[in-house]
């Protein structure tokens, strides 16, 4: 299996990219992990952040796979222990098919992009910085797999 995250956001500041490699260089080698960043729209003075998120929504959508299994990063989404997180990526691995994580621009995503994904993940109820998210799926991942295979990172 596949796992990718496409998030939009060119511009991170470099604890972001040190953050996610500490944990996606854990990563079992069967996943495969990659990153694929789309800029963020350029939005002027009197553009409409509307029109920005729906450019974005259609750069996404173009980069999905029609057989991805998708989940949407996004506040109104479910949340899940780490614990319901570890059960669901063994449901997602007895799938067989490769998972995208999608965090959107910063005025969130389409409707478009919402419609095609098959779960929305709410990371937590606090909105949290693009790059946080990033850090926070990476690092939750990796206590997934642990919990799957009885690894001590996970003390419960």
């Amino acid at each position: 299996m596949h796992i990718r995250l496409l998030a939009v956001g060119d511009r991170q500041p470099s604890w972001v990219d040190e953050a996610c490699s500490k944990y996606t260089g854990r990563y079992p080698r069967e996943w495969k992990f990659r990153l694929d960043v789309i800029p963020t729209v350029r939005r002027n003075k009197n553009d409409k952040s509307r029109q920005a998120m729906e450019a974005e929504g259609e750069l996404i959508l173009a980069k999905l796979g029609s057989d991805e299994q998708v989940v949407l990063l996004d506040e109104r989404g479910k949340q899940l222990s780490s614990k319901s997180l570890a059960s669901r990526l063994s449901e997602w691995q007895t799938d067989a098919r490769d998972l995208c994580f999608i965090i959107g621009g910063p005025d969130g995503v389409s409707e478009q992009v919402r419609q095609r994904a098959n779960m929305m993940w709410s990371l937590s109820q606090l909105t949290l910085p693009h790059g946080m998210a990033r850090a926070l799926l990476s690092e939750q991942l990796y206590r997934a797999w642990s919990l799957q295979t009885g690894h001590p990172y996970h003390r419960s």
